[in-house]
């Protein structure tokens, strides 16, 4: 028993959440840009959502946890692009959030060092004492928990921050990163947001402290994007009601196009992902090229992206150079009818 609670002397518990910080305050507080990645189903490929998938998730080692198809290959090129300067601190604008037990935390960040990845910190779920009759429902509940370590994190990191947060669509990620920017901003009132977070399952005691976070975090919204990987193969027309900033994702090589648009990506990071993709997960490149065409019927590829990358992948053998759009292009001056962020949410009816 004593090797599984030591890790109670190297965490910061709070109720439900387990944090663990990996570099000095004054590191985290450097950061302008942080990223923030939920680990299962986004980074890791793990099922955690039953309690044999999180029994096996235990008991596994970190030279067996796959990764998502492209996910290690996209982080070390981002982690390149935004790893501190200090040569004493190389570590990655990086917060992992897990329903996973703190127990595996060793093994997590063992994982995380064979991607030669170094996070400023992770999350974890202290979820075995949910083992027992009677608390099997919190297994699956983690709207309470996620949001928790999630204002938990905002008091860590500067008033300015921006935040790109990555989830799935396994664990109602969606609304969790959309209704963490909305208790950031104060888009609600307290009664209001008192009957989401009860309507969408937190417990009386975690909505108490979530109001009590809000009332501590800057009245300010630190989401820059928010990335969704579709594992169920939810339509991503229901993702349409979180507005243009949230993007529901078929695979991570669409992540790398999206983020290449945004600047934070080169071509040839694009390539090494697909590289990845096509040779240590047996994606083929027409795979990949269908997966860049539905990001154009979806008009998240633009004008000025699709006429970079056009000629970059036929010059990499992926695409034919007789390759047209099927749909038109978005151009900087298209009027979308969907906003960047929607004056209000509907958290608890899934229609648009």
């Amino acid at each position: 028993m004593a090797k599984w609670q030591h890790w109670q002397t190297r965490a910061q518990i709070f109720g439900d959440v387990a944090f663990f910080s990996y570099v000095p305050e004054a590191v985290e507080r450097k950061a302008s840009q942080v990223f923030v990645w939920d680990m299962d189903k986004t980074y890791l490929d793990t099922s955690i959502d039953s309690v044999s998938g999180l029994l096996q998730t235990i008991l596994e080692r970190a030279m067996s946890k796959r990764n998502v198809p492209g996910t290690d290959t996209l982080l070390q090129a981002l982690s390149k692009r935004f790893v501190s300067p200090n040569v004493e601190d190389r570590s990655f604008p990086i917060y992992f959030i897990t329903a996973s037990p703190p127990q595996m935390e060793e093994r997590i960040i063992e994982k995380l060092q064979i991607d030669s990845i170094r996070p400023l910190g992770c999350f974890f779920k202290d979820n075995l004492k949910n083992l027992v009759p009677g608390r099997w429902w919190r297994l699956t509940k983690q709207v309470g928990f996620k949001i928790q370590a999630l204002l938990q994190l905002r008091m860590r990191l500067r008033d300015d921050v921006r935040q790109i947060c990555w989830g799935d669509d396994s664990e109602a990620d969606a609304i969790i990163y959309n209704l963490y920017s909305d208790i950031c901003a104060r888009r609600f009132s307290t009664q209001a947001l008192r009957s989401i977070l009860e309507d969408l399952g937190c417990t009386s005691d975690q909505v108490d402290e979530i109001l009590i976070l809000q009332a501590q975090v800057p009245d300010r919204d630190p989401v820059e994007k928010i990335y969704i990987n579709l594992a169920k193969d939810t339509d991503p027309d229901y993702y349409l009601k979180f507005g243009r900033r949230t993007m529901p994702t078929m695979n991570t090589f669409q992540v790398a196009i999206d983020l290449f648009q945004f600047g934070w990506l080169e071509t040839q990071d694009v390539y090494d992902i697909a590289n990845n993709m096509t040779h240590s997960y047996d994606f083929t490149p027409e795979e990949l090229m269908s997966s860049f065409q539905e990001l154009i019927r979806r008009g998240i590829v633009n004008e000025k992206s699709y006429n970079k990358l056009k000629p970059f992948f036929v010059e990499k053998g992926l695409l034919h150079a007789s390759f047209e759009p099927s749909t038109p292009l978005v151009t900087e001056t298209t009027i979308l009818h969907d906003p960047w962020i929607p004056d209000r949410i509907d958290y608890i009816n899934d229609y648009r």
